[in-house]
């Protein structure tokens, strides 16, 4: 099954399936315009750009390369504040018998409202930017959190999950499998409600409300792209939570003309890739303790509410050394003529270190179908979010 490998990448290429019955139960432009609904009512929200790297897009001989730049969304440097904001809105609309219909931020300015959410706890497990989007939105709403964090966990994240909102947050001797399990198990034993970015059997709920969260920007990039559809999209994957939400809803909105998607992830902790490779259609995590300078990603178990997704509509599934990131992080950073600079993290720049190293290959280019007509979208899932580290790749 793999297409194509170096030391840098490797490529499993197959034919999507688009079956009725994944279909059915896709997450759909309607779902992304009702989180918008919400996301509109937080302060300080405003739509992060579409960038268009035109000199980029010129030199490599296609239309376009466009950018969703989530590095400034709401000040948390990643667009993670709209899984974590739209879930614990939806669960708290449950909890306080509200419509999610109806209701957004505003509702819960109430002085009694705000009191019942004050005697509310919320728990979960990250990487960094999931739990700094569940603290902010934690303090928007007037409740607390716990967040716990990976062996491994820089301790700048630790700090800015603290300083975002209002969360403890604590590094565990644990992979990020092993801290979502024991998020889980603390949140079982106090009574906290666990507010998880990936699932599994009999927890969906939730985190399907954070895919839902994500999908603000394509409801945004719906508007922005001005009747462009792109041809080529690159996303990049921990769990996949966005990833898949992104791709199902990407493929509802541009039914008629389906673009080819690609996910990205570390060569250490692939998991989506591995469980493609597997070839028995069936989800595998990956063990141990990855090491990877992709913090965002380094996830060891897909999320089942878009494996569907995940395995039936990706055309590429792409593993990538460190190295393709930080080339994506410096070429970010020094852009081809007058294209805009995007800062870009570890985690964010994946995909345009990998799209640049397809678009200087004749061989890959013909294996991707990058062709002078393609309309390429990447998403800058995060900004300088370990700004020391950042520092020494970029400089």
């Amino acid at each position: 099954m793999i297409a194509y490998s170096d030391d840098r990448i490797s490529i499993i290429t197959q034919e999507p399936r688009f079956h009725a019955e994944s279909a059915s139960s896709a997450f759909t432009p309607a779902d992304a315009r009702n989180a918008q609904r919400f996301h509109r009512s937080l302060p300080g929200y405003r739509e992060t750009p579409l960038v268009s790297l035109s000199c980029a897009a010129q030199h490599y001989g296609v239309d376009s390369i466009l950018v969703k730049d989530e590095s400034q969304r709401f000040g948390l440097k990643s667009f993670k504040g709209l899984g974590g904001s739209y879930s614990m809105f939806r669960i708290l609309c449950e909890r306080l018998s509200l419509d999610p219909m109806k209701a957004d931020y505003t509702t819960f300015l109430d002085e009694r409202i705000r009191q019942e959410c004050g005697k509310i706890e919320f728990a979960t497990a990250t990487d960094g930017n999931h739990g700094k989007g569940v603290s902010w939105a934690a303090r928007l709403f007037g409740c607390r959190a716990h967040v716990y964090m990976p062996k491994g966990s820089v301790e700048a994240r630790r700090r800015a999950i603290e300083d975002a909102g209002s969360a403890s947050a604590e590094i565990l001797d644990r992979n990020y499998d092993g801290a979502v399990e024991y998020a889980a198990g603390l949140a079982e034993e106090n009574g906290w409600i666990l507010i998880q970015d990936t699932a599994w059997a009999g927890y969906e709920k939730i985190p399907g409300w954070i895919v839902e969260g994500y999908l603000t920007m394509v409801s945004e990039m719906e508007s922005q792209l001005q009747g462009k559809v792109p041809t080529h999209v690159f996303l990049q994957a921990g769990v996949g939570a966005m990833a898949g939400g992104v791709e199902s809803c990407l493929i509802s909105l541009f039914s008629g003309k389906k673009p080819s998607i690609t996910i990205v992830e570390p060569t250490e902790a692939a998991c989506i890739y591995q469980s493609v490779l597997q070839g028995d259609g069936e989800m595998h995590s990956i063990g141990g303790n990855p090491v990877t300078i992709m913090a965002g990603l380094n996830c060891g178990t897909p999320c089942r509410v878009v494996w569907p997704y995940l395995r039936d509509y990706t055309s590429c599934f792409c593993a990538c050394e460190d190295s393709v990131t930080e080339s994506g992080m410096r070429a970010y950073a020094s852009p081809f003529g007058t294209d805009q600079k995007i800062v870009s993290g570890e985690s964010g720049a994946v995909t345009w270190g990998l799209l640049l190293s397809v678009l200087r290959s004749d061989a890959l280019r013909r294996l991707f179908g990058i062709r002078p007509d393609s309309v390429i979208l990447l998403i800058n899932t995060e900004g300088d979010t370990d700004p020391e580290g950042y520092r020494r790749i970029v400089t």
